[in-house]
């Protein structure tokens, strides 16, 4: 018997408003039915492309856990073939070295967590591949026999013995567990520890198996994994350290050349850059220092988010470039960095190569991440998958690039998605999303997630604003660095720009603007429901900071907020941090305001919801309401929670922008949920 939660909603402002939700729209029910194709993995022989796809459902009893499952693409063949497609989590594919089997990690039961798998591409021959005695974090091949693994430390017996009584008092930071980087022998199991003092966040093997690339803190905290890591190269043998690069600030993804005399990596271009997103290239055999090393991509408008070497002269990088996503060829032996796939073909985080082939998980305007391909030379990129063929009966807004003048002459970059029957002439409600970060850039993609909101408000007649303000990502280290110590001053600026370019072109109404996002898009939600509030009628603050005094003395990345963001400690410059929080002008408010929070935030603590609500509901004249998600950490995972925050919110914006503008009431405060039994083998299309 399968059970599945069916969410009948009774929304005031959306259902109950049939004007306002467009047939042939996309509606929050069809959230579930969106599959994502999240990993890719090409064979070394290039005949089979691995990738997983990532599933939404809501399922009672895992409280809508999501997983993957396992797909190959025979590319000769150009088939799909399931291999794994029942409701677990598959994740970090490869291949063996002989390209004969596929390899995965997936949890098992019992305390083991984690291991390694392997399965031939027709399915056959499944393995287990490893059998450690703590979850398998990370893997890669040092050869046929060997893997280079990553796991948690063991707790130390003090602590064991504690546990075994049923006593679990967490002693705050100082029971911290290394990451440690071991050897494993398939075949008998056998386990030697390389790195067991110090955290391996990352490690690359050199094609060799003779070396191993890895990014190593001093301890293992989040802190740590942001800014801490620097890259050394280790001997695969016994862990000795042959080279450390003391590589200022962020570090990301590493790559070895085939001849494996160069380590190209990610990293920030300076310890205050808060996008990892330069290239450098480490040479063996010139034993470089950091400060040798040449950024290449010094000076360009873009942040690199992938690499990949091609051959020993030529490397591959994907690049944010504004919204956009490139692939670009940086030729060694010419010094010549060109474009090898133009952006606007689709967006991406990864991507795999083969032979003047790039496959990846990529998604467009008109649907979600699909398995798809470029080669060289092409206009266009394939779309080789369609998973999500239902979008074929749901008519999409349209969605286009923008670009407006800053008030300093700076050119600003987003997307716009247009209302689903826009008229030309006629002004419409305004939600403006905030991406998080502010570290990030929004790409001109699928933007019709549980928290982007995308299609399913434009199918309520809403335009929908994403700006790439300065401090975004995807314009280069400049760009970014516009938001240095100066939090919500010129990047917030830009946003308000945005919005006045559209209201000026006389598409939106001024009277019915919203805003809403996470993390730091919730900060400038709050920011705009409060210092702002006679700009905005309606506000969303999802995980958002609200009290940047307190929130610096809670979060879990204290060092890399002074280091990338502010610059200085809040007792330096005490009244400049408060003056940059929300809660300081909460008495002044007039805009509706939903907060929701996770009660086990660590990143933003639920304490920041709870202050920007409790001093909104004390000295406000405004609707306020706090949603707090129990379990949920910096962001929803589980679908019910992501459901119930996309329903919630598009009433909270239909509400105050389009049903009751000004209004002092609030809309309904609970959802009916139904549990309806399936019986195996039925299907349930309502």
């Amino acid at each position: 018997m399968k059970r599945s939660i069916y969410l009948i909603t009774v929304m005031a402002g959306i259902l109950m408003h049939s004007s306002s939700v467009l047939a042939g729209g996309l509606q929050p029910s069809h959230l579930e039915k969106q599959v994502m194709v999240s990993e890719v993995s090409v064979s070394p022989c290039g005949d089979y492309v691995a990738y997983t796809r990532i599933h939404f459902p809501l399922i009672a009893e895992e409280i809508g856990s999501a997983y993957s499952d396992l797909y190959v693409y025979h590319v000769n063949g150009d088939e799909h073939v399931a291999l794994i497609d029942t409701s677990v989590r598959v994740f970090s594919i490869g291949w063996t070295p002989d390209g004969e089997a596929i390899t995965f990690r997936q949890a098992i039961s019992g305390a083991r967590g984690a291991q390694v798998f392997s399965v031939k591409p027709d399915g056959e021959h499944r393995r287990q591949l490893t059998d450690f005695p703590r979850s398998v974090r990370a893997y890669e091949f040092i050869n046929d026999s060997i893997l280079a693994v990553t796991a948690t430390a063991k707790h130390t017996e003090e602590k064991a013995n504690l546990l075994r009584q049923g006593i679990n008092l967490r002693i705050f930071e100082e029971e911290m567990r290394h990451i440690q980087l071991w050897r494993y022998n398939i075949n008998s199991g056998e386990k030697t520890a390389l790195v067991d003092d110090a955290t391996v966040f990352d490690f690359t093997v050199s094609p060799s198996g003779k070396l191993i690339g890895a990014a190593i803190a001093p301890e293992n905290s989040v802190d740590a994994s942001y800014m801490f890591k620097r890259v050394h190269v280790l001997d695969a043998e016994t862990g000795a350290i042959l080279h450390k690069i003391e590589n200022p600030g962020k570090l990301g993804q590493m790559d070895w050349s085939p001849d494996e005399t160069k380590l190209a990596f990610k990293a920030a271009s300076k310890r205050a850059d808060a996008v990892c997103g330069s290239i450098f290239i480490f040479n063996l055999e010139e034993h470089e220092q950091y400060s040798d090393l040449r950024n290449y991509t010094q000076g360009m408008e873009l942040s690199a988010i992938a690499l990949q070497w091609k051959d020993n002269n030529n490397l591959l990088i994907a690049s944010e470039e504004s919204v956009d996503i490139t692939i670009r060829n940086i030729d060694l032996s010419s010094d010549e960095n060109t474009i090898m796939m133009k952006g606007s073909l689709a967006a991406f985080r990864s991507f795999d190569h083969h032979e003047g082939t790039v496959y990846f998980a990529g998604h467009t305007a008109q649907h979600p991440s699909e398995l798809m391909s470029y080669r060289t030379g092409d206009d266009e990129a394939m779309r080789l998958s369609n998973h999500n063929s239902w979008l074929e009966g749901i008519t999409l807004a349209r969605q286009e690039k923008i670009s407006y003048p800053a008030r300093d002459g700076m050119r600003i970059d987003g997307v716009l998605i247009y209302p689903l029957d826009y008229e030309e002439g006629e002004s419409y409600p305004l939600i403006t999303y905030i991406h998080g970060g502010p570290e990030a850039a929004v790409q001109n993609g699928w933007l019709s997630g549980y928290s982007h909101w995308g299609q399913f408000a434009a199918a309520r007649n809403f335009f929908v604003f994403y700006p790439n303000y300065r401090a975004s990502s995807g314009r280069g280290v400049a760009f970014t660095m516009a938001g240095y110590g100066d939090l919500v001053g010129t990047e917030y600026d830009d946003v308000l720009d945005g919005i006045d370019h559209l209201i000026d072109r006389g598409m939106v109404d001024p009277n019915r603007v919203g805003m809403g996002g996470g993390s730091y898009g919730g900060y400038f939600s709050a920011w705009s429901a409060t210092k702002h509030t006679q700009r905005f009628a309606a506000s969303v603050v999802f995980v958002g900071v609200t009290n940047q005094v307190s929130k610096r003395n809670t979060t879990d990345i204290p060092w890399e907020d002074y280091l990338v963001h502010w610059g200085f400690w809040t007792h330096e410059n005490f009244e400049k941090v408060w003056g940059a929080s929300p809660v300081k002008y909460a008495h002044q408010s007039n805009t509706p305001t939903l907060v929701l929070h996770g009660e086990d935030d660590p990143r933003v603590p639920y304490s920041q919801g709870l202050e920007l609500y409790r001093s909104l509901k004390l000295h406000s004249q405004a609707p306020v309401r706090m949603i707090a998600y129990p379990g949920e950490g910096h962001g929803n995972r589980r679908n019910v929670n992501r459901y119930d925050y996309l329903i919630r919110t598009l009433d909270w914006f239909h509400f105050y922008l389009i049903q009751n503008p000004g209004s002092k009431d609030m809309p309904q405060m609970y959802y009916q949920y139904i549990e309806q039994e399936v019986k195996e083998g039925e299907d349930n299309n309502d």
